[in-house]
């Protein structure tokens, strides 16, 4: 396929090689390190981008959070991930529901997350 032709349709196959390629530029092939097979990896995950000193909670109770966007969670545009938005919902979610019920075991039955603006990296 000629680089520049948006006009010409794929054959099935051209459309296959151009495919596994955009999906191997992206990483899918890489191997993850060993750590991600911890039973604690998402949670080391968030907590690595959500430092425990900016998240407070008060008699009332209530929990407040302020992060700042760094290189390790952002996508091609240079702004927050939404994965890792959900993740930090998540999570803030469950301090929330931890100070009010204390330190029982419990879980996000369902979360669902609208978009206003993209956080950009380092504020910019």
């Amino acid at each position: 396929m000629a680089e520049g032709d948006p006009g010409r349709k794929l054959s099935p196959s051209d459309s296959r090689e151009t495919a596994l390629a955009f999906i191997s530029t992206l990483g899918a092939d890489a191997r993850l390190p060993a750590a991600a097979d911890l039973p604690d990896a998402h949670s080391a995950l968030v907590r690595a981008i959500l430092s425990s000193t900016v998240v407070s909670a008060s008699p009332d109770p209530r929990v407040s959070c302020t992060i700042t966007v760094s290189p390790a969670v952002t996508n091609s545009y240079n702004t927050l991930h939404g994965g890792a938005v959900a993740a930090v919902a998540e999570a803030v979610g469950m301090a929330c529901a931890r100070a009010a019920a204390g330190d029982k075991e419990m879980f996000l039955g369902e979360l669902s997350t609208a978009y206003l603006a993209a956080a950009r990296l380092h504020g910019r």
